[in-house]
């Protein structure tokens, strides 16, 4: 999914995630908490998430309010990660990212070799976030008519109202 935040320059600022889970009131994400979305969710904890399946013409736009999961939620969303996702998590820090692509494979094949093949835990750094929605927007294309969009508004009270769209 696309997680697009407010940036700390007060332009949007979109990036592709991974939907960790949804526990039927919130969607999870997570990632490394030095990370540039880390601190813009600090600083304004509201986003918006974009999930896209094109091959069935539909969209759906959360839009809500941002908090960090619990210690407890975090770890089993590590838990459930493929191996190359929790490898991930330890070695892509900034200093990698700016390493040249033989010095990064070297630094990955050395954690590999020095961790073994056993579980790992999460790094130090390792959380998550978790979106509670406020707006939802759910979008269907057609190809032989005009899309469709409905609306969803959660009131004060916790109630949802909707209203169609033009597409």
């Amino acid at each position: 999914m696309t997680l697009s935040t407010i940036g700390l320059d007060g332009y949007p600022s979109a990036r592709t995630v991974l939907l960790s889970r949804f526990d039927g009131q919130r969607l999870h994400f997570h990632t490394d908490t030095r990370s540039r979305k880390a601190a813009e969710l600090a600083a304004v904890p509201r986003a918006t998430m974009t999930i896209v399946w094109p091959e069935a013409a539909r969209q759906l736009v959360v839009t809500g309010d941002v908090t960090p999961v619990t210690g407890r939620e975090a770890r089993l969303a590590y838990s459930a990660r493929t191996r190359y996702l929790q490898v991930l998590a330890w070695v892509n820090d900034a200093d990698l990212a700016g390493a040249t692509a033989d010095v990064r494979r070297q630094r990955w094949a050395a954690f590999a070799a020095e961790r073994g093949d056993g579980p790992l835990e999460p790094p130090a750094t390792w959380g998550g976030f978790a979106l509670t929605p406020l707006r939802m927007l759910f979008w269907q294309g057609a190809t032989d008519g005009p899309s469709n969009r409905l609306a969803y508004e959660r009131d004060a009270d916790g109630t949802w109202r909707w209203e169609s769209w033009p597409g």
